[in-house]
């Protein structure tokens, strides 16, 4: 008895996929030039023009240079950027070396508390040191005269808030290390000074490297510290707000943005060429290393740790304290009135509610353009030269400082005849420059996570005339599940926290609670500032905490196969 011929596949159905694939493949790409190349072109544009927007070629960057006043500020943002890097860099390479070179104790402990900076606002440090070292600070005479408020505040409120990104580097470049190496060295009779110098560090080296400019680009574009705590100290980024906001010139203020744009590009091209000429540090027959109990060792690394995790929970502890002090440091009852925001500048509580929903929203709609940008990017063949285009770009906000990013979307959506300016002013927009502005760190991170899952399973779901969407859903989603929490969660965090990229965009009705820290000091208000920062930072405690038991009770569902 012969069986009935099997009918045809459906074409039309993988063809429709495949128009699909090529649709969004445009659209994340339209995104990205909207969201990022043609703001940019047109605030270069703008620093060639006047006030009514005629060319003048370089004759704004000739009047801005014809006086004292902005080679100041470069060599001043110069300055901080290398003071600080040198700071924190030595700090966290000895915090992460005893966490992975040493058998100290509390060394969970001892993680976890170099990555609490994270989760709170860099004015948050910079507001805790005044009130530390300020002029009523109680601790103003371990100064020796000196002032906080310059360049000292600047660089130790830098060290603490980029402490944790410099720390994560490092730490992940002394973690891989080959066991055989000090084996080999020991068995020969070699100091452990020569072992650090001649197999710790060169295999360190680009960890370092790299740190050291993250560092430096995080060090010369913040504009949150220098702010609070510069006083009269002018650098590049506060520059461009008093040019902004102070003087309403927005074309001196477009060229101040592309002078610190161009420093930034090149540290970020500078670690790009770094990170392409590493090597691996690990073969495949490699050994990862134990360290050996040194009693002496381990409770010297401890104690300097002990000392860096103290003077961290210090900081915030003081700053958490003061927000419930009456009037630091005068009379230390305890109230509440500093939380009734509402009575105070900024916008109230509604602009905590305001940050509340910006956050949700970039969480929700950043993770998923991001995953579809990173999934066409690794999985698509299709439109090879868009997806070229969309690599180029997800790349290019890692180099471009928030504060010139913002500047630039006034540019954009403010422009007379562009349709897209009803968003300016609106929630809208500020959810747009959230994700663009932190779109490079969740792009490379959901990007390894898919180049984890293995392509044939879109090859088998053609071969089978499967849509491409079904696969995607039911098999790559739940693979790389974790990702996407990570991706939300630490969309959340920015954009709880973010200052420098939403500044020049909020309105009246979309007042921010990281915007209305700034305000409220403006104001005189720092008792508020601090009750202010203290929530944002409990809220993303709350966020992290939340982000850890959906992840581990996903990671059981979705990933139980990996157990053995």
């Amino acid at each position: 008895m012969s069986s009935a011929p099997l009918p045809a596949p459906a074409a039309s159905a993988v063809d429709f996929s495949a128009l699909r694939m090529k649709g969004l493949t445009l659209a994340i790409a339209a995104f990205l030039v909207l969201g990022l190349a043609v703001p940019l072109a047109l605030m270069v544009v703008k620093s060639l023009q006047d006030a009514r927007g005629r060319f003048v070629g370089l004759a704004n960057y000739a009047l801005y240079f014809s006086s004292a006043a902005p080679m100041e500020s470069i060599a001043n943002t110069l300055v901080i950027g290398v003071a600080s890097t040198a700071v924190t860099i030595p700090l966290a390479f000895l915090y992460a070396y005893g966490i992975h070179r040493s058998c100290m104790p509390l060394q969970g402990l001892f993680r976890g508390i170099a990555l609490i900076p994270l989760l709170t606002p860099s004015l948050l440090f910079a507001l805790s040191l005044v009130q530390l070292f300020g002029n009523q600070g109680i601790l103003k005479d371990l100064l020796m005269g000196q002032s906080i408020y310059g360049p000292i505040g600047i660089v130790i409120g830098m060290t603490f808030a980029h402490f944790p990104h410099t720390f994560i580097v490092i730490s992940t470049a002394l973690g891989l290390a080959d066991r055989r190496h000090f084996e080999a060295a020991e068995s020969l009779g070699t100091s452990r000074l020569r072992v650090f110098l001649t197999i710790t560090l060169p295999a360190a080296k680009y960890g370092l490297t790299s740190a050291s400019s993250v560092s430096f680009m995080l060090s010369i574009t913040d504009f949150g510290i220098p702010k609070v705590i510069g006083g009269n100290f002018n650098v590049l980024a506060t520059d461009i707000y008093k040019e902004v906001v102070g003087q309403q010139n927005f074309e001196m203020g477009s060229v101040v943005s592309v002078l610190l744009l161009a420093a930034a590009a090149l540290t970020f091209l500078f670690t790009r060429l770094v990170q392409r000429r590493q090597v691996a540090m690990m073969s495949g027959r490699a050994v990862p290393y134990e360290p050996a109990p040194r009693r002496a060792f381990d409770t010297a690394v401890f104690l300097a740790c002990a000392a860096i995790a103290l003077c961290i929970v210090g900081v915030l502890a003081v700053a958490v304290a003061s927000s419930f002090i009456k009037f630091w440091p005068y009379n230390l009852g305890l109230t509440l009135k500093h939380y009734n925001f509402d009575l105070a500048a900024g916008g109230g509580w509604q602009a905590y509610r305001n940050s509340l929903t910006l956050a949700t929203c970039t969480a929700v709609a950043g993770t998923i353009i991001v995953f579809l940008g990173a999934y066409l990017v690794e999985k698509s063949r299709d439109l090879p030269r868009v997806r070229q285009l969309i690599q180029a770009l997800a790349v290019t906000p890692m180099a471009v400082p928030g504060l010139v990013l913002g500047l630039a979307y006034i540019f954009f959506f403010n422009k007379p005849g562009n349709p897209l300016g009803v968003l300016y002013g609106s929630m809208t927009i500020l959810v747009l420059v959230t994700i663009i502005h932190y779109y490079s760190v969740t792009h490379f991170t959901m990007l390894t996570a898919l180049k984890q899952v293995d392509p044939d399973f879109e090859s088998v779901s053609d071969s089978l005339q499967t849509p491409r969407y079904r696969t995607l859903w039911r098999v790559t989603v739940p693979l790389t599940m974790t990702a996407i929490l990570d991706v939300s969660v630490y969309y959340f965090l920015a954009a709880m926290t973010t200052v420098s990229a939403v500044v020049f965009l909020y309105s009246t009705h979309t007042s921010l609670a990281s915007v209305a820290v700034l305000n409220m000091d403006d104001a005189g208000e720092f008792a508020q500032a601090i009750a202010m920062a203290v929530v944002i930072s409990g809220t993303c405690v709350a966020a992290r905490v939340l982000h850890y038991l959906l992840t581990r009770g996903l990671h059981r569902r979705t990933q139980a196969w990996r157990a053995p």
